[in-house]
């Protein structure tokens, strides 16, 4: 990634907000009541940069630095949007408490106060109970992605409470930003308007609780690569209800046809319905996103995949994508539910360049240490890790112990919606 590029998301999180804070400024007034008004524009600017990294368009993920890097930063810039608007009233009530207690107190608890306040506390309790949400990983995904799309709600609210308090000069652009950015996110994603026409051509098991589906594209199909990933929702077909929610999955391959392969593991609700998913059922595709395995160097390679983590190398394994001496080191709970391992075996037998290592972990990592090569075999090998979040966040600390600088080590973030 180019260094502009990398940069770019750090300096939208700083720019936009410290610009609204440079314009709204107040002169004359006490420290406190400074830092509380400053502190309700930062958040506010924070905010919209936040509904910004919501967008799932191509070019720009491309261009940010791919759509995880994206989610990272929304999830971010929402926080830290969240701890500066929780401060703007304790600030505020600081400046009163040197006058009176009781004067600070009704600034926190405005009873009586009028409904440009109230507005202002409806939005803070909103965006307070959609991050709390945020955190609750094991609620359902669709009512978590429900739940959570009440934070663009709280973002009106926010809008609202400076509307209302006669603040309308910057708003007013500010509203219809936030209300446009809302509704592109609504149609081109939630909708699936930037988002193909696909249907299941086939459907493969390649292990116990996986399978393998075959999109064929009804109109022009996208581009992708290997070792990115898509977003698709299958839709209700003949014999299948379909979720109709987009889903990310690893590409498996790309047929010359425009036939697009993903490996499908049965993790939640929606991916075990698709364990019965029938040829004929329509999809929409949205994608290709991500870079990982993207021109990978021609220097020596260690891959270690987890689980359905093994798809990106298949993929790229299919492509005959390897020109230098790379090891795959496979871990998979049990041999039953390791996917595509009978097809790496065969690609492993033909590929001089492949060194086929698979170890069955069961329910518990793996001893890492014993398994992954020395410091001396490891040499100036580029490392690519995809699988579940505890197995990437063990792989990296042991590999660093190895000596690989922190820039040779690649990974998939395995666990975003």
């Amino acid at each position: 990634m180019s260094l502009i590029r990398w940069l770019s998301l750090p300096l939208l999180a700083m720019v936009v907000p410290a610009g609204f804070a440079v314009w709204a400024f107040p002169q004359g007034l006490s420290l406190a009541r400074t830092a509380g008004i400053v502190a309700g524009w930062l958040g506010c600017g924070l905010l919209l940069v936040s509904l910004l990294l919501m967008v799932r368009e191509v070019e720009v993920a491309r261009w940010l630095g791919g759509l995880e890097r994206m989610y990272r930063w929304h999830h971010r810039t929402g926080v830290v949007a969240y701890l500066a608007l929780l401060a703007h009233p304790l600030l505020l009530a600081a400046d009163g408490f040197a006058e009176s207690p009781a004067l600070a107190w009704q600034a926190l608890a405005p009873v009586d106060e009028s409904w440009p306040v109230w507005s202002g506390w409806l939005a803070l309790i909103l965006l307070m109970a959609g991050l709390t949400i945020t955190f609750m990983r094991r609620l359902p995904y669709r009512a978590w992605r429900w739940l959570h799309a009440g934070l663009g709600v709280a973002v009106l609210f926010g809008l609202l409470h400076l509307v209302l308090l006669g603040i309308d000069e910057p708003v007013l652009p500010i509203l219809a930003a936030a209300m446009l950015i809302l509704a592109w996110r609504a149609m081109r994603d939630e909708l699936g308007l930037a988002a193909r026409p696909y249907i299941v051509e086939s459907v493969r098991r390649v292990a116990a609780g996986t399978i393998e589906i075959s999109l064929r594209p009804l109109a022009t199909s996208l581009t992708a690569m290997p070792g990115q990933f898509v977003l698709v929702a299958f839709l209700t077909g003949a014999n299948y209800r379909g979720c109709g929610e987009f889903h990310p999955f690893s590409v498996s391959s790309i047929d010359r046809n425009g036939v697009l392969r993903i490996g499908v593991k049965a993790l939640g609700d929606c991916t075990r319905r698709m364990q019965s998913i029938q040829p004929g059922v329509p999809a929409r595709v949205q994608g290709a996103f991500g870079s990982f395995l993207a021109g990978p160097p021609p220097a020596s390679q260690l891959w270690v995949a987890g689980g359905i983590g093994v798809t990106p190398f298949i993929a790229l394994l299919r492509a005959g994508g390897i020109t230098s001496p790379t090891l795959l080191l496979y871990l998979y709970k049990t041999e039953a539910e390791a996917a595509f391992l009978a097809e790496l075996r065969a690609l492993a037998a033909e590929t001089p360049f492949l060194t086929l290592q698979t170890v069955e972990t069961g329910e518990l990592l793996p001893d890492l240490e014993r398994l992954l090569p020395d410091a001396h075999c490891l040499g100036c090998r580029d490392c690519y890790l995809c699988g579940p979040p505890e197995l990437t966040a063990a792989l990296k600390p042991a590999l660093r112990k190895r000596g690989i600088a922190a820039r040779r080590i690649h990974f998939e973030n395995f666990d975003f919606r």
